[in-house]
């Protein structure tokens, strides 16, 4: 819950009256949806009694969600001013990128890539997953040495901004994955479908990092 009065606010201003607010109940075992609804009217939520993971939670959720992009924020993310603007000016600019991440930095030390995403995420011949920004577990200090707006292999489940209309043609997330790797797989099969996943540096969110779901 701290997490919500921390960035919900921010979240929230950034929208202003152009996109909607949702939070996600993953059959959480506090006050947090109770405090969401007194605290921030303006937010919509949604409650799953059962908590089957993280992919099924968006999944469920996001079947009863009508939109033309989803932005996909897990509860630990400071966004930025104006953050998402650049984002949505990339998929406008080309109809075959499907999904964007932004430059995601850590929360604590603020002047270096995060863990979950950095600046991007691929996979080498071997099918080894990585991240521009980080190696193995060592983060890179950020010196707009990947300021460079490239295609990726895929992008941080934490955060990031999917077509609707093409994530529901490809079947969604995989509920079956409960945690880690569903973000790999729905971009794997995005760009099996002939679309693409892009990386705008240019827009940057922070991250705590955690293990909530």
């Amino acid at each position: 819950m701290k997490w919500h009065d921390l960035f919900l606010p921010k979240i929230i201003e950034q929208a202003k009256d152009q996109y909607q607010v949702i939070v996600v109940d993953n059959a959480s075992t506090d006050d947090t949806l109770l405090h969401v609804q007194t605290h921030y009217p303006s937010v919509t939520t949604i409650h799953l009694p059962v908590n089957r993971g993280f992919a099924n939670g968006y999944y469920e959720a996001l079947q009863q969600i009508a939109a033309t992009y989803y932005i996909l924020l897990s509860a630990d993310f400071e966004v930025t001013d104006n953050w998402f603007s650049p984002i949505h000016d990339k998929m406008l600019s080309d109809p075959q990128i499907a999904v964007c991440q932004p430059k995601i930095r850590y929360w604590k030390e603020r002047s270096y890539f995060e863990y979950a995403g950095a600046a991007g995420g691929y996979m080498d011949y071997l099918g080894y997953l990585f991240c521009r920004g980080r190696i193995f577990d060592t983060l890179e200090e950020d010196h707009h040495q990947y300021d460079d707006a490239v295609e990726l292999f895929w992008a941080s489940g934490g955060c990031f901004v999917v077509n609707a209309a093409v994530y529901h043609h490809v079947g969604g997330l995989d509920r079956d994955l409960y945690a880690h790797m569903e973000e790999v797989d729905l971009c794997w099969r995005i760009k099996n479908a002939g679309y693409k996943i892009a990386y705008v540096p240019n827009a940057t969110v922070y991250h705590v990092g955690g293990s909530v779901i």
